[in-house]
């Protein structure tokens, strides 16, 4: 009796802990972002100037060298800035940009980095992938208003701006957009190699990444400014099944498409991958866990004693989040047999890996390599790199980035996360500690998924506030 009554004690201690941690959560006060007469006014004049970017088409294919539509881009940028042309230095890598506005010297240089290549557009839009249609609503239309034309059009009006102000930044402003991102390609490499020829060392790297969302994560009110600070390393790797072939018509065992589909089956059942909450995920719950559900309150609120049930129950709950966990891997594209009666003497399948940093290259491929051979299927690594190096949220970078958030957009809370595909910003880890990845655009729901899929859109009012956080960044650099 004892014992169990010292074990019902330790029960409601243990609750009670668990309640108090929770209750002393506070929610940030409920706060609606408006748009203020003066910048709906710019909306109105950058949407249109928006939108002749957005109908010039610069979707990128790794097939064809040629660089004219590009160029064509580039000459609508010249016509919509013409301060920053007529002030920076330009130069042009294969169809990728740099600009460079010489500051005063005092301070250690920046650089803004937005893409100008989009992905293809087909299927049916509500306005035509190219159009740049402004509707009653105040949308910009089109591939590329969020990934990532609007982004560079708000440095670019910053810069643009401050010029005519007659301002001149304590550092050197670099202004970066690759043509090739979407393929990576050779213009963010190339333009890092420069940079790197150059002697500069960057204070702050500022790339596409993460935006200002509503409720990013089920069950969590609130606005947040999403600010990547760790990209994942990337694989394609090739797994090939052989067999002797033969006729459809009397199948053997184990043909070499039933071993890939057991292989498939088994990696997704039962991934190889280790779990872990690293520092950057739970600093971003930890933020988060003031607007959260009461019930997810006391989960995390209490990781010391719910951790393990998390690594279990959140990749299920949301594949995004499990992703931030560990490594992924996802099998993309497949071979068989050319005939339809025919058993193939060799199948293939590719998969696309993104590797955690807890978890490095080697030893993931490893994994996968061994549960591959299980099933008498061989390995082949096509490219990979690995994952970019964590940046400090209490470094000096995320803190310039916190402080702008907070002084343009109030009421917005900011919070590190894990990048869980590529950018441009990877090609630069040498070049700066503060590598970030953030867009300053806030969008719904339905805008952040049309990223790479149907009707791609952008409201106008998002955009003076980008050009007034890019104002800022530049300001206090």
């Amino acid at each position: 009796m004892k014992i169990l009554a010292a074990f019902l004690v330790i029960l409601i201690v243990l609750a009670a802990i668990v309640l108090l941690r929770a209750m002393r959560l506070v929610p940030t006060p409920a706060r609606t972002v408006r748009l203020e007469p003066e910048r709906s006014q710019r909306a109105e004049k950058y949407g249109k100037q928006l939108a002749v970017l957005i109908r010039q088409e610069t979707i990128s294919d790794r097939n064809d060298p040629d660089k004219s539509k590009f160029l064509a881009f580039h000459e609508k940028l010249e016509e919509l800035f013409p301060n920053l042309h007529a002030t920076c230095e330009k130069h042009v890598f294969q169809g990728s940009l740099l600009f460079c506005w010489k500051g005063k010297g005092t301070h250690a240089p920046i650089l803004l980095m937005s893409h100008h290549d989009v992905v293809e557009a087909g299927g049916a839009w509500e306005h035509a992938p190219f159009s740049g249609d402004i509707d009653e609503a105040g949308r910009v239309w089109g591939r590329g208003t969020v990934d990532t034309k609007a982004s560079l059009f708000c440095m670019m009006t910053a810069v643009e701006e401050l010029i005519g102000e007659g301002f001149v930044p304590e550092c050197d402003v670099y202004l970066a957009s690759s043509c090739t991102e979407e393929i990576s390609g050779e213009g963010a490499p190339l333009t890092a190699a420069y940079l790197k020829e150059q002697g500069v060392k960057l204070a702050l790297l500022l790339d596409e990444g993460g935006m200002i969302i509503k409720e990013p994560v089920a069950g969590v009110k609130g606005t947040y400014g999403m600010v990547g600070v760790l990209e994942k390393g990337y694989a394609d790797l090739r797994f090939t099944a052989r067999g002797s072939g033969g006729h459809a018509s009397a199948p053997g065992k184990n043909t070499p498409l039933v071993r890939l589909g057991k292989f498939m089956a088994a990696a997704e059942r039962h991934s190889p991958f280790k779990d872990s909450f690293n520092d950057t995920v739970k600093e971003m719950f930890g933020r988060m866990a003031p607007n959260m559900s009461f019930g997810m309150k006391l989960i995390f609120a209490n990781m010391w004693l719910f951790e393990p049930l998390l690594k279990k129950l959140l990749p299920a709950i949301s594949p995004a989040a499990g992703a931030m966990l560990h490594t992924t891997l996802a099998f993309t594209t497949a071979k068989g047999s050319d005939g339809l009666n025919v058993l193939p003497q060799e199948a293939w399948v590719t998969g696309n890996m993104r590797f955690i940093p807890h978890q490095s290259n080697e030893e993931s491929i490893a994994l996968i390599t061994g549960l591959a051979k299980k099933y008498g299927i061989e390995t082949e690594v096509l490219f990979q790199y690995p994952p970019c190096p964590v940046v400090d949220y209490r470094g000096s970078g995320f803190q310039l980035v916190e402080e702008v958030m907070h002084e343009v957009y109030p009421g917005v809370d900011v919070c590190p996360y894990v990048m869980t595909g590529g950018t441009d910003a990877k090609d630069y880890r040498e070049l700066s500690e503060h590598c970030l990845r953030f867009a300053p655009l806030m969008i719904n729901e339905q805008q952040y998924e049309s990223i790479h899929g149907l009707n791609e859109n952008i409201f106008q009012g998002a955009l003076p506030g980008g050009v007034d956080f890019y104002k800022q960044i530049i300001r206090k650099s």
